[in-house]
Protein backbone atom coordinates (compact mmCIF):
# COMPACT_ATOMS: atom_id res chain seq x y z
CA UNK A 1 0.00 0.00 0.00
CA UNK A 2 1.47 3.30 -1.07
CA UNK A 3 0.97 6.57 0.90
CA UNK A 4 -0.24 9.60 -0.99
CA UNK A 5 2.53 12.12 -1.12
CA UNK A 6 1.90 15.33 0.87
CA UNK A 7 2.62 18.87 -0.27
CA UNK A 8 5.68 20.34 1.23
CA UNK A 9 3.92 23.68 1.80
CA UNK A 10 0.69 25.62 1.11
CA UNK A 11 0.44 29.02 -0.58
CA UNK A 12 -0.65 31.97 1.71
CA UNK A 13 -0.99 35.77 1.71
CA UNK A 14 2.07 37.86 1.39
CA UNK A 15 2.82 40.74 3.74
CA UNK A 16 2.00 43.24 1.01
CA UNK A 17 -1.40 41.66 0.42
CA UNK A 18 -2.18 41.76 4.16
CA UNK A 19 -1.21 45.41 4.39
CA UNK A 20 -3.33 46.27 1.35
CA UNK A 21 -6.34 44.41 2.76
CA UNK A 22 -5.91 46.12 6.13
CA UNK A 23 -5.70 49.52 4.46
CA UNK A 24 -8.91 48.94 2.51
CA UNK A 25 -10.64 47.72 5.68
CA UNK A 26 -9.57 50.84 7.58
CA UNK A 27 -10.79 53.09 4.77
CA UNK A 28 -14.18 51.40 4.75
CA UNK A 29 -14.45 51.60 8.55
CA UNK A 30 -13.41 55.26 8.52
CA UNK A 31 -16.03 56.14 5.92
CA UNK A 32 -18.70 54.24 7.84
CA UNK A 33 -17.87 55.97 11.15
CA UNK A 34 -17.73 59.37 9.42
CA UNK A 35 -21.17 58.77 7.94
CA UNK A 36 -22.46 57.58 11.31
CA UNK A 37 -21.07 60.64 13.08
CA UNK A 38 -22.59 62.97 10.48
CA UNK A 39 -25.94 61.22 10.83
CA UNK A 40 -25.83 61.56 14.61
CA UNK A 41 -25.03 65.28 14.35
CA UNK A 42 -27.88 65.82 11.91
CA UNK A 43 -30.25 63.87 14.15
CA UNK A 44 -29.27 65.95 17.19
CA UNK A 45 -29.66 69.17 15.20
CA UNK A 46 -33.07 68.17 13.87
CA UNK A 47 -34.17 67.04 17.32
CA UNK A 48 -33.18 70.40 18.78
CA UNK A 49 -35.04 72.22 16.00
CA UNK A 50 -38.17 70.20 16.74
CA UNK A 51 -37.75 70.76 20.47
CA UNK A 52 -37.40 74.52 19.91
CA UNK A 53 -40.46 74.49 17.65
CA UNK A 54 -42.56 72.60 20.20
CA UNK A 55 -41.47 74.89 23.05
CA UNK A 56 -42.29 77.96 20.97
CA UNK A 57 -45.62 76.49 19.85
CA UNK A 58 -46.70 75.77 23.42
CA UNK A 59 -45.55 79.21 24.54
CA UNK A 60 -47.42 80.93 21.70
CA UNK A 61 -50.62 79.01 22.49
CA UNK A 62 -50.41 80.07 26.14
CA UNK A 63 -49.92 83.73 25.23
CA UNK A 64 -52.87 83.68 22.84
CA UNK A 65 -55.07 82.17 25.55
CA UNK A 66 -53.99 84.82 28.04
CA UNK A 67 -54.76 87.62 25.57
CA UNK A 68 -58.17 86.09 24.78
CA UNK A 69 -58.96 85.99 28.52
CA UNK A 70 -57.69 89.51 29.23
CA UNK A 71 -60.07 91.82 31.07
CA UNK A 72 -61.99 89.11 32.94
CA UNK A 73 -63.96 89.74 35.07
CA UNK A 74 -64.71 93.16 33.51
CA UNK A 75 -65.17 96.37 35.55
CA UNK A 76 -68.94 95.76 35.67
CA UNK A 77 -68.11 93.14 38.35
CA UNK A 78 -66.61 95.88 40.53
CA UNK A 79 -67.35 95.02 44.16
CA UNK A 80 -64.86 97.47 45.62
CA UNK A 81 -62.10 94.84 45.98
CA UNK A 82 -59.32 95.47 43.46
CA UNK A 83 -58.35 91.80 43.20
CA UNK A 84 -61.87 90.65 42.28
CA UNK A 85 -62.13 92.30 38.86
CA UNK A 86 -59.96 93.52 36.00
CA UNK A 87 -59.82 97.30 35.79
CA UNK A 88 -58.52 97.04 32.23
CA UNK A 89 -57.54 94.17 29.90
CA UNK A 90 -53.90 95.27 29.71
CA UNK A 91 -51.95 97.02 32.43
CA UNK A 92 -49.45 99.73 31.57
CA UNK A 93 -46.50 101.59 32.96
CA UNK A 94 -45.90 104.34 33.83
CA UNK A 95 -49.01 106.09 35.19
CA UNK A 96 -51.19 103.01 35.55
CA UNK A 97 -53.02 104.70 38.40
CA UNK A 98 -54.11 107.77 36.39
CA UNK A 99 -57.30 107.78 34.27
CA UNK A 100 -55.53 108.83 31.06
CA UNK A 101 -52.92 106.18 30.25
CA UNK A 102 -49.74 106.49 28.20
CA UNK A 103 -49.65 106.16 24.41
CA UNK A 104 -48.37 103.18 22.42
CA UNK A 105 -45.74 102.78 19.69
CA UNK A 106 -43.38 105.13 17.91
CA UNK A 107 -42.78 108.11 20.17
CA UNK A 108 -45.30 106.81 22.71
CA UNK A 109 -44.73 107.13 26.43
CA UNK A 110 -45.44 103.51 27.48
CA UNK A 111 -42.69 101.21 28.64
CA UNK A 112 -45.32 98.47 28.72
CA UNK A 113 -47.24 97.47 26.66
CA UNK A 114 -44.35 97.57 24.24
CA UNK A 115 -42.71 95.63 21.44
CA UNK A 116 -41.13 93.19 23.90
CA UNK A 117 -43.07 93.69 27.13
CA UNK A 118 -46.75 93.02 27.83
CA UNK A 119 -48.81 92.83 31.03
CA UNK A 120 -52.22 91.14 30.85
CA UNK A 121 -54.83 91.65 33.57
CA UNK A 122 -57.18 88.71 34.03
CA UNK A 123 -58.32 85.91 36.28
CA UNK A 124 -56.67 82.84 34.70
CA UNK A 125 -58.48 80.38 36.99
CA UNK A 126 -61.98 81.71 37.66
CA UNK A 127 -63.25 78.24 38.53
CA UNK A 128 -60.92 78.21 41.54
CA UNK A 129 -62.22 81.51 42.84
CA UNK A 130 -58.74 83.02 42.83
CA UNK A 131 -57.90 86.71 42.51
CA UNK A 132 -57.20 88.66 39.34
CA UNK A 133 -53.58 88.36 38.27
CA UNK A 134 -51.11 90.44 36.32
CA UNK A 135 -49.43 88.16 33.76
CA UNK A 136 -46.27 89.61 32.30
CA UNK A 137 -44.25 88.58 29.25
CA UNK A 138 -40.88 90.27 28.83
CA UNK A 139 -37.92 89.53 26.55
CA UNK A 140 -34.59 89.57 28.40
CA UNK A 141 -31.05 88.97 27.20
CA UNK A 142 -27.48 88.93 28.51
CA UNK A 143 -26.31 89.77 31.09
CA UNK A 144 -29.69 89.26 32.79
CA UNK A 145 -29.95 85.74 31.34
CA UNK A 146 -27.36 83.65 29.40
CA UNK A 147 -29.35 83.55 26.13
CA UNK A 148 -32.22 85.77 24.90
CA UNK A 149 -35.26 84.43 26.73
CA UNK A 150 -38.92 85.35 26.84
CA UNK A 151 -39.79 85.48 30.52
CA UNK A 152 -43.19 84.99 32.13
CA UNK A 153 -44.52 85.76 35.57
CA UNK A 154 -47.77 86.11 37.49
CA UNK A 155 -48.50 88.47 40.38
CA UNK A 156 -51.74 89.26 42.21
CA UNK A 157 -53.31 92.55 41.20
CA UNK A 158 -52.79 95.01 44.04
CA UNK A 159 -54.56 98.32 44.48
CA UNK A 160 -52.30 101.37 44.32
CA UNK A 161 -49.35 99.47 42.80
CA UNK A 162 -47.62 99.99 39.48
CA UNK A 163 -47.81 96.56 37.78
CA UNK A 164 -44.11 96.50 36.84
CA UNK A 165 -43.21 96.67 40.55
CA UNK A 166 -45.17 93.51 41.36
CA UNK A 167 -42.82 91.01 39.68
CA UNK A 168 -40.25 90.54 42.42
CA UNK A 169 -39.48 87.90 45.02
CA UNK A 170 -41.84 84.95 44.75
CA UNK A 171 -43.50 86.63 41.75
CA UNK A 172 -40.26 87.17 39.82
CA UNK A 173 -40.26 86.43 36.09
CA UNK A 174 -39.13 82.93 35.08
CA UNK A 175 -37.82 81.56 31.75
CA UNK A 176 -40.67 80.71 29.39
CA UNK A 177 -39.26 80.37 25.84
CA UNK A 178 -35.50 80.36 25.27
CA UNK A 179 -33.42 81.51 22.30
CA UNK A 180 -35.97 84.11 21.21
CA UNK A 181 -34.10 86.29 18.69
CA UNK A 182 -36.70 88.90 17.75
CA UNK A 183 -35.24 92.35 17.16
CA UNK A 184 -36.41 95.89 16.51
CA UNK A 185 -37.31 94.97 12.92
CA UNK A 186 -39.44 92.05 14.12
CA UNK A 187 -41.12 92.84 17.46
CA UNK A 188 -42.81 90.14 19.49
CA UNK A 189 -45.97 92.15 20.15
CA UNK A 190 -47.89 94.45 17.83
CA UNK A 191 -51.28 95.94 18.63
CA UNK A 192 -54.54 97.11 17.09
CA UNK A 193 -56.83 99.48 18.98
CA UNK A 194 -60.54 100.18 19.21
CA UNK A 195 -61.41 103.78 18.35
CA UNK A 196 -64.38 104.75 20.52
CA UNK A 197 -63.99 108.47 19.74
CA UNK A 198 -64.18 107.81 15.97
CA UNK A 199 -65.45 104.24 15.30
CA UNK A 200 -63.93 102.41 12.33
CA UNK A 201 -65.00 99.14 10.64
CA UNK A 202 -61.68 97.48 11.49
CA UNK A 203 -59.44 98.26 14.48
CA UNK A 204 -56.36 100.11 13.15
CA UNK A 205 -52.79 99.72 14.45
CA UNK A 206 -52.63 101.49 17.79
CA UNK A 207 -50.03 103.93 16.47
CA UNK A 208 -52.64 105.05 13.89
CA UNK A 209 -55.54 105.30 16.33
CA UNK A 210 -54.99 108.96 17.14
CA UNK A 211 -56.61 109.98 20.40
CA UNK A 212 -57.53 106.35 21.07
CA UNK A 213 -53.92 105.13 20.99
CA UNK A 214 -53.89 103.82 24.56
CA UNK A 215 -53.41 100.44 26.27
CA UNK A 216 -57.01 100.42 27.51
CA UNK A 217 -58.19 100.37 23.88
CA UNK A 218 -56.10 97.40 22.70
CA UNK A 219 -58.32 94.95 20.84
CA UNK A 220 -55.90 92.49 19.22
CA UNK A 221 -52.32 91.45 19.89
CA UNK A 222 -50.31 89.86 17.10
CA UNK A 223 -47.55 87.68 18.55
CA UNK A 224 -44.49 86.78 16.48
CA UNK A 225 -41.88 84.44 17.92
CA UNK A 226 -38.55 83.94 16.14
CA UNK A 227 -36.70 81.13 17.92
CA UNK A 228 -33.20 79.87 17.14
CA UNK A 229 -32.14 76.25 17.54
CA UNK A 230 -29.34 75.85 20.14
CA UNK A 231 -26.83 74.53 17.53
CA UNK A 232 -26.21 75.62 13.91
CA UNK A 233 -27.26 73.55 10.91
CA UNK A 234 -24.66 70.82 10.26
CA UNK A 235 -24.82 71.30 6.48
CA UNK A 236 -24.75 75.08 6.11
CA UNK A 237 -23.30 76.07 9.47
CA UNK A 238 -26.02 78.73 9.72
CA UNK A 239 -28.33 79.29 12.66
CA UNK A 240 -31.62 77.45 12.17
CA UNK A 241 -34.61 79.72 12.88
CA UNK A 242 -38.28 78.94 13.51
CA UNK A 243 -40.92 81.67 13.18
CA UNK A 244 -44.41 81.32 14.62
CA UNK A 245 -47.24 83.84 14.45
CA UNK A 246 -50.43 83.93 16.50
CA UNK A 247 -53.17 86.44 17.18
CA UNK A 248 -55.05 86.97 20.41
CA UNK A 249 -58.23 89.00 20.55
CA UNK A 250 -59.68 90.53 23.69
CA UNK A 251 -63.28 89.39 24.05
CA UNK A 252 -64.19 90.95 27.42
CA UNK A 253 -65.71 94.44 27.49
CA UNK A 254 -63.99 97.45 29.01
CA UNK A 255 -67.06 98.30 31.11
Amino acid sequence: MRRRPTRAGQAGFTLIELLAAMGIFLLVCGAAFTLLGSSQQRYRAESQVMSSFQEARLGLDQMVRDVNDSGYPPPSFNDGVAGDYASTPFAWSPNYLVPTPCTLGGSGTCTTPGDFDLIIETNPNPQDGGPVQWIRYQLQGPPAVPVPTLMRGMAPKTAGTDPTAAFTGANALAPFVQNVVNNAAQPIFSYTCDTPTAPQPQPPPCSSAGADNAPANIREVTITLVVAAPVPDVTTGQQHLVQLIGRGRRVNPNK
